[in-house]
């Protein structure tokens, strides 16, 4: 490098602190984050021809079937000093298929054809025994293996299937155009049905897709798809990285949802777990060759002592072309639209958020409490997905606030699309278990609802799956509780506890899916306020799948009140889609009142007004607008079809008078009932 370059290279800003001065103080530690990345992209670039051949890894790792049905297997395990490819084929004979190894610690067996045919039949069981460097004999199911299945009545550990079929799943269509305003339904295959027993993919296709579209979402969330040993982790706890869970189905079912999916122009997110890996040794990569430290960092560093899980080495080789080559098979093999990444603030820090608490102060974000590796990998895989597929969609689960996480790579950020509002539902239970109705802070609420970076997009959602699960409650059982067994029927009375709740979930989804970010999320079944929690089976409910299930049945019976909530979710959603307020800049609210607890804002070209107050009404209420001119109702939140009381005539029009009010040039006056919200177009 020249003295010239050096100086440039000394007096060089990262993009982020353009955008943030604040974080100037920080550059250097950007910088570094930056040289790091450019290192392994240049490593990459230079020894594995670039991201496209590194993150193929699937191609070349695991078990390949060539053109003329010879079959080539590879496994990394560099602690072992043997090993060899045994299975129902070789009747688990060790010395039919014995293993080569290289000077990376790869071991390779190439399987002649029989005919044209493979050896290894389709849908047969399969292992890699390996002899470790201490002289112990073990047997592990391959790491790159693409299906495992599991037979309760043998064993709880998962055996390796050899996936082969015969027909290759024919795709129908094309992936649809990427969303500029995203609306995510968060779903899980296997409670997605009325029946106390695991969903299949083909139900969630036939049945879940069309209630999906029908209520006006652009993208669904899968979860729980990497293969699990145990159903109660609702996925979190992985066992094969590349196989897709066999308890709803088959891979060419699952490929049968997304394609359908697409056809009804509906991305298809997957909920993806690289934070960190499930400990089981048999039918996991624990002590996958035998070592402490094959794909995770030895010793106490490689423990999250919360979750009970393997942390991973980011700054290994092979790891991160196990884990890049993980994200682009989901890609290539089922055409997944982009990721929600799991347990982001785990990767990005060595304490992994455990018994910390982020103050918002940027020392945090660039101390030595940062694991400057999981941070790179991050970038790595947001840079690498983004260069291959500028259509995707990256989404980040993460509580500390990163700055930069929304932001590109090259601007010295971590490269995620979105991130997650995981305060706000934080939030909305803490006020719905904490304080009265009459004590809510309308300033703070709105400021909760719009504290999130400058120029970083940010996904709102009210309630997602965490507050579903038992010992938390949704936002329905918390306002409505044990009256929604007695009192959710319309031929019942309206009780004012029913009435409340009904009238409170609409307001504080809308006003979150208003103000609250460039995305909106929720959990399925919430929209329409499920009764009761999320709980899987397991030994302290008797193995019960009665709470694993999502009971479509309340929703589908039009004497039930359920009705009024879905259809509001369904108008919320599609009026969405006609005005773009998501894919819109940040509100201006114009009113926080807190004694009479109103709350004003104008945004995506609506005007919208709030009365949480429980019992006041307000006529003729001067409600301040930039835009003069004619104003009609677009949405009310009181209408009967919505289990409101049609207080407002809808016919009337407002029109704005050319005075200033609340800091805007003209008002309107309008009636607004007590828990009522009123979303006006104008022209």
């Amino acid at each position: 490098m020249s003295p010239t370059e050096m100086i440039s290279q000394e007096n060089y800003e990262p993009g982020i602190c353009k955008i943030d001065p604040w974080l100037k103080p920080f550059a250097p530690a950007i910088k570094r984050r930056l040289e790091s990345y450019k290192k392994w992209v240049k490593e990459i670039n230079q020894n594995e021809g670039g991201y496209d051949k590194f993150s193929r890894g699937y191609e070349r790792f695991g078990l390949n079937v060539l053109p003329n049905g010879d079959i080539i297997y590879r496994e990394w395990a560099p602690n072992a000093v043997a090993a060899s490819l045994i299975g129902e084929f070789n009747d688990w004979d060790r010395s039919k298929h014995p293993m080569k190894k290289d000077s990376f610690g790869v071991w390779e067996v190439h399987i002649p054809a029989k005919n044209g045919i493979p050896t290894i039949p389709h849908n047969t069981k399969i292992k890699i025994s390996m002899t470790t460097s201490e002289g112990e004999c073990i047997d592990r199911l391959p790491a790159w293996i693409k299906r495992v299945t599991q037979d309760l009545n043998v064993s709880l550990a998962y055996d390796a299937i050899f996936w082969n079929p015969p027909q290759k799943y024919q795709w129908k269509n094309n992936s649809p155009k990427k969303p500029t305003s995203l609306r995510i339904y968060e779903a899980h295959v296997g409670i997605s049905t009325n029946e106390g027993r695991v969903g299949t993919y083909n139900e969630f296709t036939d049945n879940v897709l069309k209630r999906i579209k029908d209520l006006g979402y652009n993208a669904i969330q899968l979860m729980a798809i990497m293969e699990h040993a145990y159903y109660a982790s609702f996925g979190y706890q992985v066992t094969s990285f590349f196989g897709v869970s066999s308890r709803y189905g088959t891979p060419e079912e699952l490929m049968r949802l997304i394609d359908t999916a697409h056809g009804m122009g509906l991305y298809v997110l997957l909920d993806v777990v690289h934070s960190h890996a499930c400990k089981n040794v048999l039918d996991g990569l624990n002590m996958f060759d035998g070592s402490d430290h094959c794909y995770f960092h030895e010793g106490g560093k490689g423990r999250h002592d919360l979750w009970d899980s393997r942390l991973f080495n980011y700054g290994h080789w092979e790891v991160l072309r196990f884990l890049l080559s993980n994200l682009r098979f989901f890609m290539e093999e089922y055409r997944f639209d982009g990721f929600r990444f799991d347990g982001v603030t785990s990767m990005m820090y060595h304490h992994h958020g455990i018994g910390t608490g982020f103050s918002g102060g940027y020392h945090e974000y660039f101390g030595d409490t940062v694991d400057e590796e999981g941070v790179i990998y991050l970038m790595l895989a947001n840079d690498m997905l983004h260069k291959l597929y500028p259509r995707i969609i990256t989404v980040s689960e993460d509580v500390s606030g990163m700055p930069g996480l929304c932001l590109p790579v090259e601007e010295g950020g971590i490269g995620f699309d979105y991130r997650l509002a995981m305060a706000i539902p934080d939030m909305w239970i803490k006020l719905l278990k904490e304080q009265r109705d009459d004590d809510w802070d309308m300033g703070n609420i709105c400021w909760t609802l719009t504290n999130r970076r400058h120029m970083e997009k940010t996904i709102a959602y009210a309630e997602s799956h965490d507050q579903a699960l038992v010992g938390d409650k949704t936002l329905a059982f918390w306002l409505m509780d044990k009256e929604m067994y007695t009192h959710m029927s319309d031929m019942t009375p309206l009780t004012p506890i029913i009435d409340r709740g009904l009238a409170l979930h609409k307001m504080i989804r809308l006003l979150t899916h208003g103000l609250g970010g460039e995305g909106y999320l929720n959990f399925e079944g919430n929209e329409f306020g499920h009764p009761e929690w999320l709980d899987f089976p397991r030994a302290g409910n008797n193995n019960s799948f009665h709470y694993a299930r999502r009971q479509w049945n309340v929703v589908d019976d039009d004497l039930l009140r359920y009705k009024y909530l879905n259809e509001f979710d369904k108008a919320m959603q599609h009026l969405e889609e006609q005005y773009g307020w998501l894919s819109s800049p940040q509100a201006y609210i114009s009113l926080k009142h807190n004694e009479n607890k109103l709350v004003a804002f104008e945004r995506g070209n609506l005007l919208w007004i709030f009365n949480f107050h429980p019992t006041q009404s307000f006529a003729d209420y001067k409600i301040g607008t930039e835009w003069a001119g004619k104003y009609s109702i677009a949405l009310n939140t009181d209408r009967k079809i919505f289990g409101g009381h049609d207080r407002i005539d809808e016919s009337i029009s407002y029109h704005s008078q050319p005075h200033e009010w609340d800091g805007r040039k003209n008002y309107i006056q309008v009636y607004i009932p007590c828990r009522v919200a009123l979303v006006l177009s104008h022209c």
